[in-house]
């Protein structure tokens, strides 16, 4: 296809804007709002118009913020591209385009592989970019060794340029049990730099990082943000350089020697994808259709998932469970997961693992008397599994110490009492291949909960005590890939001791995350809305628990904890066997509310209202925007009593909406008169519920009610 200088891809409501005239490497000029049909002169003219001037004290070829930014192209910023030869030597390079392949659809570009060179460096690099239909924008680069002689490659990232007026940036920290805590910074002259060492992205790490204009919310403000699809160790910088440009930066953190790069030799960085919004909401949409689009992307009705974790932890017998899957069952269960416990010499955290046998003293006639209750009682059975890692006390550590990852001769610190195993073996890889391939193929199990239960230190390998987490992740894509093969209708969760894998890279090949091993309500709210700015609710695994909170100590009222569960992957970790005929019903009547509205939830555009910090709204509104469904949440005392007015955002203006509670507690309060919208539905257009709202109910804190919108 014929261009000119300077290409416009255009897909999904956004534009990008490459300037490709006379500079080595081509610029982006515009990532944001589609800028609708430009012809060649328009183009050419913008990105006339946005170059920079020489000026005092500066270089006399002004550098411009190219895909790959060089040092020899005049950038004083953090480069892209960072590597030498043996002995320190060829540092620099000058990698220029020599040729640009797009591809079109529907008479327009969305996308472009820009192919470069730089034969003094002996280095070639492909740099792939597309806007997809969702609008996201997504970047690859693969570089290869020309030469005879290695190249150490120290860092390989990709751009993404921001618009004017970007001054704030917000990200999320955490630990276990409490990811996704969001923190603001001023975006000011400098780099902020967010970096995952871990093995994993980590409990603390950031799904994505955020730049927009100050108070960016999930309702209004532009806000730009990327994401790395890698399951290993990750980083994000933003920058704002001294000569003013501003951007986002992504890509794999490589450990010193992890890649080196022989005579003819790739190395293909993991996609990052750029997305962009009025409102966090609008960015998060991008995501969640992205994702739903994929050919893989679950489409059957997300199963009801009993955990046995909190309800019996290791203490195990068919007895016990028999009764529990009984319970499960009658509450409209669909699926049963043994948790960790069942393998040979498992009886606590301490020993077993890496043995992936079924242990005959705990089930003397295995699994399959206890597969035959739930299979009898119509659910599916899962299993957990934690194939990465070892305990020192288990034959396979005992057989082979060799096959645990180190850095030196001595063992890296313990974590939960286990190592890593070094996946990137062949050894490794086919010992746990058919461990699993055994099991699953011996039992009628439709799902493995596939766990990875500590961070990752002196990843390297026992031969030669080089760095290995690159090598061990794709691994375990690998052996993902070849399970998925062998038992296509296996269905597998990413847990890293709760949400510390959640990226779209093990999403290529698991259908959700656990999203935390905290289940406490009141935590959950925040870690859900700021894990849903990647993921949509059928990816996030969600359960109500006991009413005291076991991480926590909390004591939760039912309808918090099954409320707030209730637009995600649900599932129910709790003992049923110690509920009364009463309580069963309760938990029932959330899991068939659940069931009533999963299609709506699991399909719809995810809203989440800017509140005051006392209260959480959120909700799932239909993408005809026909119905919807709302949870209103208290979760601290208000400062006014009664607590004012709240607003439900993200439906059509102009449509008529009957608004109904049908689920949770009102009226509670000694002295409290009725709210009468509680009591009998009213009927308001989506303008009025967006901009004059509805009297907020007076709840305790810690109660939650659930509306339904229809029109």
């Amino acid at each position: 296809m014929q261009h000119s200088g300077v290409l416009h891809l255009r897909n999904g409501g956004t534009s990008v804007v490459l300037d490709a005239r006379d500079r080595p490497l081509p610029v982006i000029v515009w990532w944001g709002a589609d800028l609708g049909n430009l012809d060649g002169a328009e183009l050419e003219d913008l990105a006339t118009a946005v170059r920079p001037q020489r000026v005092s004290g500066g270089i006399d070829e002004p550098a411009a913020l190219s895909l790959l930014p060089q040092e020899s192209s005049g950038w004083f910023g953090t480069p892209g591209l960072v590597g030498h030869r043996p002995g320190g030597g060829g540092f620099s390079t000058l990698l220029r385009t020599r040729d640009l392949d797009v591809a079109e659809r529907d008479g327009r570009l969305t996308a472009v592989v820009v192919r470069a060179a730089d034969d003094e460096a002996g280095l070639a690099a492909d740099l792939e970019l597309e806007v997809t239909d969702a609008g996201l924008l997504r970047q690859r680069a693969t570089l290869t060794n020309l030469a005879d002689d290695e190249y150490a490659l120290h860092a390989l990232g990709l751009t993404f340029p921001l618009p004017a007026g970007a001054d704030e940036l917000g990200d999320t920290t955490g630990r276990h049990l409490r990811e996704r805590s969001p923190q603001r910074h001023a975006f000011t002259v400098g780099t902020h730099v967010r970096e995952s060492r871990r093995g994993r992205p980590g409990a603390d790490a950031s799904l994505l990082l955020l730049a927009g204009r100050r108070g960016f919310g999930f309702e209004r403000g532009l806000v730009h943000g990327v994401h790395v699809a890698w399951s290993g160790n990750h980083r994000l910088l933003a920058e704002r350089t001294p000569t003013s440009e501003a951007f986002l930066w992504a890509g794999e953190l490589l450990a010193a020697g992890e890649v080196v790069l022989g005579a003819g030799e790739s190395y293909r960085t993991p996609w990052t994808l750029g997305s962009w919004g009025d409102g966090l909401d609008e960015l998060a949409r991008r995501f969640h259709d992205e994702l739903r689009a994929r050919p893989h992307h679950p489409r059957r009705p997300r199963p009801v998932t009993l955990n046995t974790w909190e309800a019996v932890y290791f203490d195990q017998s068919l007895e016990r469970l028999a009764a529990l899957a009984e319970r499960a069952a009658a509450v409209g269960v669909e699926r049963f997961v043994l948790d960790d416990g069942w393998f040979r010499g498992r009886r606590d955290d301490t020993a077993g693992l890496g043995d992936w046998y079924v242990d005959e003293t705990v089930w003397p006639d295995g699994l399959g008397p206890l597969i035959d209750v739930v299979r009898g009682h119509g659910m599916e059975f899962g299993l957990w599994v934690e194939p990465e890692m070892v305990n020192l006390d288990s034959d396979l550590a005992r057989t082979h110490p060799d096959w645990i990852l180190r850095g030196r001769s001595d063992l890296p610190v313990p974590a939960r009492q286990q190592q890593v195993l070094d996946l990137s073996r062949r050894d490794v890889q086919a010992y746990l291949l058919e461990r699993l391939d055994a099991l699953l193929t011996e039992h009628d199990v439709a799902y493995l909960k596939w766990d990875h239960n500590r961070d990752l230190l002196e990843a390297g390998s026992a031969d030669d005590g080089r760095a290995r987490v690159h090598e061990n992740v794709e691994a375990l894509y690998g052996l993902l890939d070849e399970l998925r093969r062998r038992h296509p209708s296996l269905e597998i969760e990413s847990c890293a001791s709760g949400g510390a894998r959640v990226d779209l890279g093990i999403l290529e090949r698991t259908d959700r995350v656990w999203t935390s091993d905290t289940l406490d309500p009141v935590e959950r709210l925040q870690i859900q809305r700021w894990t849903g700015l990647l993921l949509p609710p059928e990816l996030m695994g969600a359960h109500l628990t006991s009413p005291t909170v076991h991480s926590t100590g909390r004591t939760v009222a039912l309808d918090l904890s099954a409320g707030v569960a209730l637009p995600g992957h649900l599932g129910i970790e709790w003992d049923l066997t110690t509920l009364d005929d009463a309580g069963l019903a309760d938990v029932a009547a959330w899991v068939a509310l659940h069931k009533r509205y999963r299609d709506l939830l699991h399909s719809g555009v995810v809203v989440n209202a800017d509140t005051s910090p006392d209260r959480d709204v959120r909700g799932v509104v239909a993408r005809e925007r026909d119905r919807a469904v709302f949870t209103y949440t208290q979760v601290t005392t208000s400062v006014t009593y009664p607590p004012g007015r709240f607003t439900v955002p993200g439906l059509d203006p102009d449509r008529r909406y009957t608004v109904r509670v049908v689920a949770g507690s009102v009226d509670e309060g000694p002295g409290q008169s009725p709210l009468p919208w509680t009591r009998h539905p009213v009927t308001l257009t989506g303008r009025q519920l967006g901009q004059a709202g509805l009297q907020a109910p007076v709840l305790h804190p810690g109660r939650l009610v659930v509306l339904e919108l229809t029109s």
